[in-house]
């Protein structure tokens, strides 16, 4: 997919926030565990989160208020 305008990747940005909230939402360790790949520090990070599920799902939740704050801030 071509990005090509600003207003594109602020859509896609919130998309990406909203959906992969949601999927914390459900499945948090699933989750986490998609993004257990990059540096070290990160891939430790991504590992606690997969511990955490309770974590994992407040994350999420505010993964979707700012992907949805973020959206409504482009229409103005």
């Amino acid at each position: 997919m071509l990005i090509t305008s600003p207003t594109r990747a602020k859509h896609f940005a919130a998309m990406v926030l909203i959906g992969d909230g949601v999927m914390a939402l459900i499945r948090p360790t699933a989750d986490a565990s998609a993004w257990n790949r990059g540096p070290r520090p990160w891939r430790k990070l991504m590992r606690s989160l997969a511990k955490r599920p309770h974590l994992t799902r407040a994350i999420g939740a505010a993964q979707i208020a700012a992907g949805i704050y973020w959206a409504l801030k482009q229409e103005e």
